[in-house]
């Protein structure tokens, strides 16, 4: 085992550190050199799946709340760091990167330890806690966005994606795409995704728009998640638009064909939009680190690529959609907007820059 990546939480750490593992596959590292380490929730089903040894540490992140879980924090990272340590001076690991995310706080102590050099990579426009914490012990931060505050040492080299999606071709998957989904020709399609279980209030705003929909033709293929399926499926058969309703789509690569506009929360997807050259309405999760949605967001809006709607003005996501759906060479220009900011080739960077410090 040479190469440690640490991953957990959401997917946008998990996926994007997957897209890093299978770029060293492709550049000829052996997938059985390459150790996951995570926790009990997604990265726990993503990495296996994909054929990647996997580590689960017990492990948690800080409550952004008051709460006496936080009193035992302090032994709970103590207790996965001698882990971590063992398992990487067993395995031999010789590189470790860490997503940002609560296992790559122990991950990286261990790291130092066995003196195995730490990369982290950082999604967003605002650096979370744990790549605050470790960026002192790391040889950089790998960032997605061109100025990411509280970054140490950072390194813009964008966001991992995929390789379908980071040699994405609209026009070449787009007839398959349509037929995947059962779209209609003429028609503007209108992609809705929140995350791997949904976010429902991206869901419900969707379904408010819907409700009394009176603007241009369109389509919808939304992936509601896995909590918010029956609920949107139920508000979809009783609306007058074609809307497609799934879980979650494993294949990005043809939800991103489909769509012209994708409605969206700011989180790991905004890589996945610009990489594809889709024009977005962000909404903004309140969540996780110093409102880094909202940085991420503004950062696209900025460029061109993307309207920002905060979550308290989502009644006027309809207006937003009609506004998009009836402007063809507006969304040309997000769509170049985007394209323009778009690092595809960063799983790419950081599996060379891996390599190299590998030896």
């Amino acid at each position: 085992m040479t190469y440690a990546i640490a991953a957990a939480g959401t997917g946008g750490h998990v996926y994007p550190g997957l897209a890093v593992g299978e770029q060293l596959v492709a550049d000829g590292v052996a997938r059985s050199d390459i150790l996951y380490i995570g926790g009990d929730r997604l990265a726990a089903t993503v990495f296996p799946e994909a054929g990647f040894p996997y580590l689960r540490l017990e492990v948690r992140g800080l409550s952004r709340s008051l709460s006496l879980k936080n009193l035992a924090l302090p032994i709970v990272i103590g207790r996965a760091t001698l882990r971590a340590t063992s398992e990487l001076r067993s395995r031999d690991v010789r590189v470790v990167l860490g997503m940002g995310s609560y296992t790559s706080v122990p991950v990286g102590l261990g790291a130092r330890r066995v003196r195995a050099p730490l990369y982290l990579h950082e999604q967003n426009a605002h650096a979370g806690l744990a790549n605050r914490m470790m960026g002192r012990l790391a040889v950089t931060t790998f960032t997605s966005f061109d100025e990411t505050e509280g970054a140490i040492r950072p390194s813009h080299v964008g966001n991992p994606v995929r390789s379908d999606l980071a040699q994405f071709s609209r026009a070449e998957l787009r007839r398959e795409a349509f037929e995947r989904y059962g779209l209609e020709p003429g028609r503007v399609t209108v992609g809705v995704v929140g995350g791997s279980l949904g976010a429902r209030a991206v869901n419900r705003a969707v379904v408010a728009a819907m409700s009394d929909w009176d603007g241009p033709p369109i389509q919808l293929v939304h992936l509601a998640g896995r909590d918010h399926v029956d609920e949107v499926g139920s508000a979809a058969g009783a609306s007058e638009v074609p809307w497609v309703v799934l879980e979650f789509e494993t294949d990005m690569q043809f939800f991103f064909a489909a769509v012209d506009v994708v409605v969206a929360r700011a989180g790991g997807m905004v890589a996945e939009i610009t990489a594809t050259g889709t024009p977005a309405i962000l909404i903004p999760g309140g969540f996780g680190s110093g409102g880094h949605q909202d940085a991420n967001s503004r950062a696209l809006e900025r460029a061109g690529a993307a309207l920002t709607l905060a979550e308290d003005r989502v009644d006027q996501l309809s207006d937003l959609i009609a506004q998009l759906a009836g402007d063809p060479a507006g969304r040309r220009g997000m769509s170049a907007a985007a394209r323009d900011i778009a690092r595809p080739a960063a799983a790419a960077t950081i599996a060379s820059e891996l390599r190299r410090a590998h030896g």
